[in-house]
């Protein structure tokens, strides 16, 4: 009887993840969205005294080895992944995933908007290495 309710738990925590899940779309997620979705689930299992910016770090570092590894040996990848398969895509998609969510917490821990300091660093990229005019390349 335990048992069944320890499985019924379970499956009810699965079942509204995967709404959770679903209720943005796919590519319309903001960093503000994840923020808090990983705060809320740092929240409620008491991870937040384990999230200091250094561990944070270390783990990302971490998943980028685990992530860099799935390119090991392959030589040169071409664009969209043609010769892999489903499962290597998956896996690939998981690891990327990984490294953002270590990423937004970092920020989030560190007290940096990162979406803003991203749309920065894309301005001040454009005026360190600018766009060659189209007269320059006739």
């Amino acid at each position: 009887m335990e048992g069944d309710k320890k499985a019924g738990a379970v499956a009810e925590k699965k079942a509204a993840a995967a709404d959770q899940s679903k209720e943005v779309a796919a590519g319309d997620v903001s960093l503000k969205e994840l923020s808090r979705r990983l705060n809320d689930f740092a929240k409620e299992r008491d991870w937040e005294q384990h999230h200091s910016p250094r561990n944070l770090l270390l783990a990302m570092i971490a998943e980028v080895g685990e992530l860099s590894e799935l390119f090991m040996w392959k030589g040169e990848v071409r664009k969209g992944l043609a010769d892999w398969d489903e499962a290597e895509k998956e896996h690939l998609g998981e690891e990327l995933s990984d490294v953002l969510l270590y990423l937004v917490r970092l920020s989030d821990m560190c007290g940096v908007d990162l979406g803003d300091a991203a749309l920065r660093k894309i301005v001040k990229n454009a005026v360190k290495y600018p766009a060659p005019s189209k007269e320059q390349g006739a």
